[in-house]
């Protein structure tokens, strides 16, 4: 069968932004879609380059927030161990470090997201991802 897009193609399909800077992975960490975003690691680890793969997880939106932001913030548990699970998967641990602790354009890192409003059990998977880690 005829591959339609190359590599090349497939490769910017999974790295492409929106005009706020935010790929289809922050879009499917801020929703309650863990399996959309099982599906898209999955691409993205048959198409991605490691290096490209850590830019997938540690790659900003304009205002400076991943998706690691965007699930804790959006309380989203599920989707927000899912990408925790794919960064032990690929990140090196300084890297790791910068993804727990990194903080967004307003300086709140995902504890902070967790915390605001009533997101218990979301800042109880941040916390256990911060002690774990």
């Amino acid at each position: 069968m005829k591959e339609i897009l190359t590599e090349e193609e497939l490769s910017e399909l999974l790295l492409g932004t929106d005009q706020y800077g935010r790929t289809a992975w922050h879009w499917a960490a801020g929703e309650d879609s863990s399996e959309n975003l099982q599906k898209l690691w999955e691409c993205a680890k048959e198409i991605l380059t490691k290096e490209d793969l850590s830019k997938l997880l540690l790659g900003t939106d304009k205002y400076g927030r991943t998706a690691w932001h965007w699930a804790a913030d959006r309380d989203k548990s599920e989707t927000l161990q899912k990408v925790w699970e794919c960064a032990k998967d690929i990140l090196s641990e300084e890297d790791l470090r910068n993804l727990l602790l990194g903080t967004d354009g307003y300086g709140r890192t995902a504890w902070l997201w967790a915390a605001d409003r009533d997101k218990s059990e979301t800042l109880q998977n941040v916390w256990e991802c911060y002690k774990g880690y």
